[in-house]
């Protein structure tokens, strides 16, 4: 292929775009549902994921053909909405929507006690005064509270699709013309009305989606809790300087204070103290900062000059909400050389002021970024002294900014099970309508009366409930991995933590992922010097083994651990043994990983791949889970599903565990959410009653039923917050 070829496919490449978008306006799986097929039927959209738990679509498109703007004029046209807007927040959308959603609760519940009360304020009950007043609270509580399930009901009908607001909106409809026809009429007094009932399911509705929404909230924390890691504001030396943008550069940078005299510490910089605090969106690249002890770091950049009463020319950084590593981090202008890798091996390790190893000081900078100290990452706390640093990468460019996305990105895709669901849910609706007429048909042909009747198909309309299943998969995913993303391990989509279950056979490779080489040794005579000298064993390492024997044994794998390694046979054969494994093949080049992972999977495994180098990354890539090691290098990461934040191997056997956990939750979701539409169903419809039981679910207590369902699965998927 020429030049111009790969050129062009790069072309190609730049204008597909991949963007998580907030949806609003979405109450059920059917309305999911629905903004999905929308948004993968307009032209130019690769794919559209759309999750209801975390109310975002996640839109794989071709910018060169379709724009933001068409795919929300799209959604809007179904009676939803896209928030693409910058200067609009979704924060501040949902917290308006919640408040608006407490204070119509209130007022539905303030209706429903006058409706309640009537027979007591114009006695007797059922008479034409009491009907009357009955009949002008409930109106006003339909035409107030329960206005949205009307107007989002006619917008879907329009269009040919119906979803839970058709379904309440049927049911207190007609529960309430019926009402009317018997107040207003004089034919047949001995009816009752169902005011009440109308009512009531608005009230248990909006109960349930107040519940509902207070719930989700707290399956959301760990993403809070990551943003809430960066700071609002920032410290910038200097004053922006009035000058238009340097050639080649794209942006202004501020007045540079960095002084060139010198104290009288060795060669470190005394700064300048003029400084001021800006917001944070105000940052750009090239901005000297300053971060002081017990601070947050802002953005990622490079280290100008530190200063600590411990060390002259250095800070000490606490890195672990990134990376899991308890030791803070020495941090000065002066970066540290990187070191040879060990034989074989790809991975390189710089070692830190504990004389630990650690990929955060040699980290090559991101494009833009200005060469010069240690790097240091946005959200990290200065545990001692102070520093000052050149930004390298501001916004959704910071490594605290990239792990958000990730996050959200892997809570928004779905589990292979949820796309079954999505498919039930997209004819759940229709069917429970026409169910809800046979019902009316039946008992109207078998002599039920017409009361009977309207009592059994209104209860069928209102009982029947998408929203439980549609939560089932979604609560539970956001929950495993915002909990995962806590224990510094980063799952890339939902499908990876449903496959870790079914994992069978682990490959481990050994230098950077295993064991921590040595840098401070001569490697020319690397091969005569003892194991123990040319690299250490990373902590906990016998520890996890002994644990993920132990789970894959459970899982049907027995004892099928392999390490591998590009180094010689015998200090290969230490290191397994040591560590606890095995299975173990040394001297192995980037093909022969690749070649042990297929042939494990043709033996009928299930095969897991844990790397930190380039030489992993073919191996990564066959693998049915791919595991990266969070000091590894960008290439190994990017091919990986699944990514450890630091050296603690001890999160492995973790994940493993959260995904086991996890997958249960959802299954327990699923069938509790479907048993409860197979047991309610048939006794909304009064079935019972047809064998001479009498027992029959009113409307109002179907309201009530469907609301604790949907509030049952969330409840449910929350106890995986709270296992140990």
């Amino acid at each position: 292929m020429r030049c111009t070829d790969f050129n062009f496919l790069s072309y190609l490449c730049s204008m597909i775009q991949k963007r998580t978008i907030p949806v609003v306006g979405m109450a059920c799986s059917s309305c999911s549902a629905h903004v999905e097929k929308t948004l993968n039927e307009q032209k130019g959209v690769t794919s559209a994921s759309v999750n209801l738990a975390t109310r975002a679509a996640l839109v794989e498109y071709d910018d060169a053909v379709i724009t933001l703007e068409q795919m929300k004029a799209a959604v809007n046209a179904i009676g939803f909405d896209l928030v693409i807007e910058q200067d609009r927040s979704v924060e501040e959308i949902e917290r308006r929507e919640y408040t608006l959603l407490k204070r119509k609760t209130l007022l539905a519940w303030l209706f429903a006690v006058g409706v309640m009360g009537a027979p007591f304020i114009l006695p007797p009950a059922g008479g034409a005064a009491s009907n009357q007043l009955a009949m002008i609270l409930a109106l006003a509580c339909l035409l107030t509270c329960g206005r949205q399930f009307y107007v989002s009901a006619w917008r879907q009908l329009r269009h040919g699709m119906a979803n839970m607001d058709t379904l309440v909106a049927f049911s207190t409809g007609i529960s309430f013309l019926y009402s009317s026809v018997v107040t207003l009429s004089t034919l047949n007094s001995e009816l009752s009305t169902f005011y009440d009932a109308s009512v009531m399911i608005i009230d248990f509705v909006l109960t349930g989606r107040l519940l509902e929404e207070r719930a989700k909230r707290a399956t959301a924390s760990s993403i809070r809790t990551l943003m809430g890691l960066q700071p609002k504001t920032a410290r910038v030396v200097g004053t922006p300087k009035p000058n238009p943008p340097q050639v080649g550069t794209g942006f202004t940078p501020r007045q540079q204070t960095d002084a060139s005299t010198h104290s009288g510490r060795g060669m470190n910089p005394v700064p300048t103290k003029d400084w001021e605090v800006v917001p944070l969106s105000t940052i750009s690249i090239g901005d000297i900062l300053e971060v002081r002890a017990g601070e947050k770091i802002p953005v990622d950049g490079s280290v100008t000059w530190a200063e600590s009463f411990m060390t002259a020319d250095a800070a000490y950084v606490d890195e672990s909400m990134i990376t899991g590593e308890p030791t803070p981090v020495m941090k000065s202008p002066k970066r540290i050389p990187t070191p040879t890798p060990s034989r074989g091996e790809g991975s390189l390790n710089t070692p830190t002021a504990n004389g630990t190893s650690s990929k955060a000081n040699q980290t090559p900078l991101p494009s833009g970024g200005v060469g010069g100290g240690c790097r240091v990452l946005a959200g990290t706390i200065v545990q001692q002294g102070t520093l000052r640093f050149r930004a390298t990468q501001v916004g959704e460019n910071t490594a605290l900014a990239q792990i958000i996305q990730m996050v959200q990105q892997a809570q928004g895709s779905k589990a292979p099970v949820q796309r079954v669901v999505d498919r039930l849910a997209m004819i759940f609706v229709p069917v429970v309508a026409a169910l809800s007429l046979l019902t009316f048909i039946v008992w109207m042909l078998c002599g039920g009366g017409l009361q009977q009747a309207i009592i059994s198909a209104v209860a069928v309309l209102v009982i029947a409930c998408p929203c439980a299943m549609g939560l089932a998969t979604p609560t539970a995913l956001m929950v495993g991995i915002g909990k995962a993303a806590e224990q510094n391990i980063l799952i890339k989509d939902a499908a990876a933590l449903e496959q870790m279950r079914k994992v069978t056979a682990l490959v481990l490779d050994k230098t950077g992922t295993l064991t921590i080489p040595n840098p401070n040794i001569n490697f020319t005579i690397a091969d005569s010097l003892p194991y123990e000298e040319r690299e250490q064993m990373k902590p906990y390492v016998p520890e996890a083994i002994k644990k993920l024997t132990s789970q894959l044994g459970k899982q049907g794998g027995g004892s099928s651990i392999w390490m591998l390694s590009g180094d010689r046979e015998d200090a290969v054969a230490y290191w397994a043994e040591k560590a606890g494994i095995e299975h173990y093949k040394s001297q192995v080049k980037p093909q022969d990983k690749e070649n042990l992972v297929r042939e494990l999977q043709q033996q009928g495994h299930h095969v897991a791949m844990v790397g930190d180098g380039i030489n992993d990354s073919q191996a990564l890539a066959l693998a049915d889970v791919s595991i990266a090691i969070g000091t590894g290098t960008d290439v190994a990461m990017d091919v990986a599903q699944v990514t450890l934040m630091g050296n603690d191997l001890r999160a492995l056997p973790e994940a493993f565990r959260l995904s086991r956990r996890t997958v249960s939750m959802i299954h327990q979701n699923l069938f509790w959410a479907f048993i409860y539409n197979m047991v309610c169903i048939p006794l909304a419809a009064g079935l019972p009653r047809a064998f001479g039981i009498d027992f029959q679910i009113t409307p109002m207590w179907a309201a009530a039923l469907m609301a604790l369902s949907s509030i049952s699965v969330v409840l449910n998927s929350l106890r995986l917050r709270y296992q140990r």
